[in-house]
């Protein structure tokens, strides 16, 4: 109750009527009218011809640019719906006050421009409303080239430049696209947990999850007792690595079902590729067969690469990059034909299907050769490195993205189906798993798949052969086959998901999607940091 007295004090507060400073020029201190358009709405707007009565219109946004002359001052607006701006023209009263980074609201006439001017048309501003001061001299985001580096410093101001602003829509309209593409299709969208109690990955790269409470210390205060001093679990519990196994406890209800929500990995590389929060797309489904997954990974991408294009969003991103080259920009991350190439290879061209050995034969083939050196000699049992990937999507996938399907099954988790029929190389036939990775030409791995292992026993052998079984003291696979007959914990925090093989178990397989690397293909930012709004890497986090 007393949130909402403040609260209502607050709204109160601010109803009072604006304190005119100057003429022409108002504290801005109540909600904006109804009627109030973005620049980009203005922008497509045309402007009244002669003799037309010219349009009225109110904007609100920041100051981009300012720029005072003895007769007029002339104002770049940005508001974040488009990368362009908005050019308003004030009287030199009317700019007082102003500066770079400054929050307004102008109403105005949107007319023609005079003759000779570089943009068509303009706002003659009529009243000017000032919503947030701004210190030019000390704003720290200037009308001049910065640095990724640089505005990775500032990840709370680096949201107002145009192309941050860019990439927020376009992370907003792919989240939209994506969940009408499943909703289409009858999936079912989950919220799985965050906080969990196993490493889905088995690679040990995650976050412990501790609390700052104080330790219980009687039951008589009604808290749980917890025989780990300072721990608010009875064990130890991880900021989730994927959310793929409590997907998979839905399936044998709901069929077909899929998330979009953050991970964590704690790895401690500083590389373009990595960050230690993202979101991830998954999906699980019943099948049998992986094709039915890699098909739905195809259409899904395709699906969202097609009405991305027609929101215009590519236009955009291929506007900005123009720009970067027109103004010299050493540091561009990719060209606009690079990023018309990657559209096109996503939405209209085919993606070729190509075996583990198959590339791996295509890559000894070419290291041994000379046809190119890789600072990694490929090797079977070691898997396959970025400049393998890289090597693959261009020599195979021609530009197009590229399944590699059929991993060895030493180099994959515990939970892949293994496959039928097993890959011969030269050292004889080796096992391999039911799954997939997608190549995207330059930026590599972006979706990895596989069919899940159904059967309680293979299971279970599978998890006992990598020593995830609670106790050492049993032989053998006598393990396996007491998990098999008894609900007793044999697996510890993965017992849940073996009874998921225990009581009646389905055929399925699924995908995990690295949205942010996925955004930043189609964006040509080749350093995932630039992608993730608030990057939390090695070594930082900030804000």
């Amino acid at each position: 109750m007393l949130c909402c007295s403040l609260r209502l004090s607050c709204l109160k507060s601010s109803s009072r009527a604006p304190i005119s400073r100057v003429p022409g020029l108002q504290r801005y201190s109540s909600s904006l009218s109804a009627s109030t358009s973005s620049v980009a709405t203005i922008l497509a707007l045309q402007p009244a011809q002669e003799g037309q009565e010219p349009r009225r219109v109110t904007v609100a946004g920041s100051v981009r640019t300012i720029r005072k002359q003895k007769r007029h001052s002339f104002v770049e607006i940005g508001d974040g719906s488009t990368t362009r701006s908005l050019q308003a023209v004030l009287a030199p009263e009317q700019s007082e006050g102003l500066g770079t980074g400054t929050s307004i609201a102008f109403s105005g006439l949107w007319q023609l421009s005079p003759p000779g001017k570089e943009q068509v048309h303009e706002l003659k501003v009529e009243e000017v409303r000032l919503i947030g001061p701004s210190d030019p001299e000390t704003y720290p985001i200037q009308k001049k080239y910065h640095s990724a580096e640089y505005l990775r410093t500032l990840p709370h101001l680096r949201l107002r430049t145009p192309f941050n602003a860019l990439l927020a829509r376009l992370r907003s309209e792919s989240d939209f696209q994506l969940a009408t593409f499943f909703h289409d299709r009858q999936f079912i969208r989950l919220q799985p947990p965050i906080i969990t109690s196993s490493d889905c990955e088995g690679a040990g790269e995650v976050f412990t999850v501790s609390s700052n409470t104080s330790p219980p210390t009687t039951n008589n205060d009604h808290r749980v007792s917890d025989s780990r001093e300072g721990s608010y679990f009875r064990d130890a519990k991880f900021l989730t690595v994927s959310s793929q196994l409590h997907l998979e406890a839905f399936v044998h209800e709901h069929q077909k079902v899929w998330t979009l929500s953050p991970t964590f990995r704690a790895e401690k590389s500083d590389t373009p590729r990595h960050v230690s929060e993202f979101w991830m797309l998954e999906a699980e489904i019943r099948t049998e067969d992986l094709e039915d997954v890699m098909r739905l990974v195809e259409e899904m991408i395709r699906y969202l690469v097609t009405h991305l294009d027609s929101s215009k969003m590519s236009e955009e991103l291929i506007l900005v990059r123009h720009t970067q080259e027109d103004e010299g920009d050493e540091e561009a991350n990719v060209n606009a034909e690079i990023i018309r190439r990657r559209w096109k290879g996503l939405s209209q061209m085919s993606w070729p299907r190509i075996t583990y050995s198959e590339a791996m034969h295509r890559l000894q083939s070419a290291h041994e050769s000379k046809e190119i050196q890789f600072k990694y000699a490929p090797s079977w049992s070691t898997g396959l490195q970025l400049e393998h990937e890289k090597f693959i999507a261009a020599d195979v996938g021609q530009g197009t993205p590229i399944f590699v399907t059929n991993y060895p099954h030493e180099i994959k988790p515990f939970y892949m189906l293994p496959s039928e029929t097993n890959s011969t190389d030269a050292i004889g036939t080796q096992k391999t798993v039911e799954c997939f990775d997608l190549l995207l030409p330059e930026a590599c791995e972006v979706v990895g798949g596989s069919l899940r292992e159904h059967r309680l026993s293979q299971l279970t052998r599978s998890m006992y052969q990598r020593n995830m079984h609670v106790s050492s003291k049993v032989k053998g696979f006598e393990i396996a086959k007491k998990a098999a007959s008894s609900p007793l914990a044999a697996f510890g925090n993965l017992e849940w998901y073996v009874d998921l093989r225990r009581y009646g178990s389905v055929p399925h397989g699924g995908f995990g999607l690295g949205l942010d690397r996925l955004l930043g293909y189609l964006a040509g930012v080749r350093n995932i940091k630039d992608v993730v709004p608030w990057p939390r890497y090695h070594g930082r986090c900030d804000c």
